[in-house]
Formats: C-alpha cells, sequence, structure tokens
C-alpha cells in the first residue's frame, strides 16, 4: 500500500511537523511525548501511529485535528492517514513504596463525609473508563462497610484462591475485591487499625489484579486509617475527593484536601455528585442541596474541577440493582456526565505520572 512516492519527504519531515503539535493538557510536543510512531509515506497520503496517553483522552478529537492539519500543511501531502491507540503509562514512583505488579495507576476516591455518593462514583467512573477502553479494577477500602459488591451485582460471589493469589470478582468489565465476599450480610466488621490495615494491604498483594490501567480505591469517608494505609502500602497516581455542593460538605471536601496534601498525594481534582436534580417530566432544573460550591472550592485552592454529576432516580436503581447507569445506558445523560468526569480525570492522572518526580514516601 505504501511504497518510495515520497518526492523528496522523509520521516523526519513529518516528524518537525508534528513537533509543532503539543498535547494541550501536558504543554509538551507529541513527538517528544513518543506518541509518534510507524510513519509511512506514499504521496499524496501519509500515515501514521498515535499513542495517546490514556484511552479516555479528552481532547482525542482536537490533538488528531491538529496533527492533520500540521501534516496537510507540507507539500505534496493531500491526505492524512493515522491509528489512534493509547498506552496508559505506569504512575509516580514513591521511595520505599513497591507498586503492585500489573496495576499502572492507582487512584484514591474520598470525601469528607459520608453521604456524597462516593461509592457511586467510584463505580461508574469505573465503569466509563471500561467503557473508554482502559483496563479497570476496584478495590473496595471500606472495609467496616463495604457497598461496591451490592452496588456491582455481585452479592454471594465466593472467592477463589489459585495459585496462593485470590482471584476478584468480575462483572461489567470491572474487577473488584472487597471485604463483603469474605463475610456473611448481616456480620458487623468491628476492627482496630492495625487488622484493617492488613486487609487492605492483602487486597493490593494477594489478588490477581492481572494486568490493570487503573485501579480505583474506593475509601471510607473521612481521614482515618484506611486512608493512611492506603497511602503508606503503593504508590498512589493522586486522590479525588468527592463532594457535594452544600456547605457542610465543602467543608469536610477541605479536610480530604488537606489530607492528600498532608501525606503529599497528588489531588488530581474535586467532583461534585448530586450537583442539580433534571426533572423528566417538567425538564425543570432545581438545585436541591446548593450549586457550584465545588467548582469555586477548586477554585480556590488550585485544584482541578473535574466535573459535576446530576442527581437522578436512575443512578439509585443502578445501585439499587446492581447495574450501573454507565453499563446499563451510555447515552443517558448522567452517563455522559460520568463519562466527562473520567476523561478530566485520565487527563489529570497523565499530567501527574509525566510530570511529578520521584516523590519521598512519608511514615
Amino acid at each position: 500500500m505504501f511504497g518510495n512516492k515520497n518526492k523528496g519527504l522523509k520521516e523526519e519531515d513529518i516528524l518537525n511537523a508534528l513537533r509543532k503539535v503539543e498535547d494541550p493538557d501536558l504543554h509538551i510536543d507529541i513527538v517528544t511525548l513518543n506518541m509518534v510512531s510507524d510513519i509511512k509515506i506514499n504521496l499524496p497520503k501519509v500515515f501514521f501511529k498515535l499513542t495517546l496517553t490514556t484511552p479516555a483522552c479528552p481532547l482525542k478529537e482536537k490533538i488528531e485535528h491538529d496533527c492533520r492539519e500540521a501534516l496537510l500543511k507540507l507539500d505534496g501531502v493531500q491526505e492524512v492517514e493515522m491509528e489512534s491507540t493509547a498506552s496508559v503509562a505506569s504512575g509516580r514512583k514513591v521511595q520505599g513504596r513497591e507498586p503492585v505488579e500489573g496495576i499502572k495507576q492507582i487512584i484514591a476516591i474520598t470525601s469528607g463525609k459520608g453521604g456524597v455518593g462516593k461509592s457511586t462514583v467510584t463505580l461508574n467512573l469505573a465503569s466509563a473508563l471500561t467503557h473508554l477502553g482502559a483496563k479497570v479494577g476496584i478495590l473496595d477500602a471500606d472495609i467496616t462497610a463495604p457497598n461496591i459488591p451490592a452496588m456491582m451485582g455481585l452479592d454471594g460471589y465466593e472467592p477463589q484462591g489459585r495459585n496462593n493469589r485470590i482471584m476478584p470478582a468480575e462483572k461489567h468489565g470491572i474487577k473488584c475485591i472487597s471485604m463483603a465476599f469474605f463475610v456473611s450480610k448481616d456480620t458487623p466488621i468491628i476492627w482496630r487499625g492495625p487488622m484493617l490495615d492488613k486487609a487492605i494491604r492483602q487486597f493490593l498483594r494477594d489478588v490477581e489484579w492481572g494486568e490493570l490501567d487503573y485501579l480505583l480505591v474506593d475509601l471510607p469517608p473521612g481521614t482515618g486509617d484506611a486512608q493512611l494505609s492506603i497511602s503508606q502500602a503503593t504508590n498512589l497516581t493522586g486522590g479525588v475527593i468527592v463532594t457535594t455542593p452544600q456547605d457542610i460538605a465543602l467543608l469536610d471536601g477541605r479536610k480530604g484536601l488537606a489530607m492528600f496534601q498532608q501525606m503529599q498525594i497528588p489531588v488530581l481534582g474535586f467532583v461534585e455528585n448530586m450537583s442539580y436534580f433534571h426533572c423528566p417530566h417538567c425538564e425543570g432544573r432545581t438545585d436541591i442541596f446548593n450549586h457550584g460550591g465545588g467548582k469555586a472550592l477548586a477554585e480556590e485552592v488550585g485544584v482541578p474541577f473535574l466535573g459535576e454529576v446530576p442527581l437522578d432516580i436512575a443512578v439509585r436503581e443502578g445501585g439499587d440493582n446492581g447495574m450501573p447507569i454507565t453499563s446499563l445506558d451510555i447515552n443517558h445523560p448522567v452517563s455522559q456526565a460520568f463519562l466527562n468526569v473520567a476523561k478530566q480525570m485520565a487527563a489529570q492522572v497523565s499530567i501527574a505520572s509525566l510530570k511529578a518526580p520521584v516523590a519521598a514516601g512519608n511514615s
């Protein structure tokens, strides 16, 4: 298909043209980022492979457009064909912390208080990332009140062992491990900190996760033992803070921010859940819990705002039925909101991975 009809145009000419195309988030040209490969010239056509830093890249179309425009300015080029793919980079390195084999990025998702829908956000972000082509898992680190399995429709799952490793559950394309798999539904888990720490470390090290682009860690609300355990157990790419617009939730969101900063974990951004209610009958909008507080807080403290998710009965029904809305109906407005948040989060993960220096561990 591609011969030697290049009329003097060389591979270096293609690379020089593409050096003028920057990743809008990283502000580095795509050639320096090693996103360009497999260049073939057969004028009037040029082909190359574009490897993005995440399959959830929110600016994929813009980067492709800029590449095409840059190459069409070259003499003799009338057609540009590109194969777009993605390869998620490994997360930041922290001295004294061992990465988890096979997992590229580990993201802690927390909230300053309960009742803001953190587990719902975690599950639907995982589902959205899976829809976008990523390999995703969830570690349910809310040891004493695990909800993720019920929301995934995994009640009754019994973990199996293989080669001295625990096999995670898998549904909706998402791998999952949770304490709910090891105790009966009505059994309270009344543990002190050291036992919680041991369970979280086992879920990281003794589970056969395989190859994952993203492992989302669903933390309990607050700033307690689970947060400290996960920060000390491995390399965390960063943390996401879920809040609602009401003042008390925003106040606790500040505590979550301070916690991540104290533990030297990059804050990937805030998500404002239950941002507003859109009535399916009258098409009216009601700001039940106020509105915009999460974005205002993010701007005030200089942290990215990843997006807002509306309050919708379909989200609650999906959680109760074990079918997250993003898996049930990707075109639903709430699913589109989660997709947007997932893309913004993935972009911040790429920024943290490519720009962050090796961090010193904290005790």
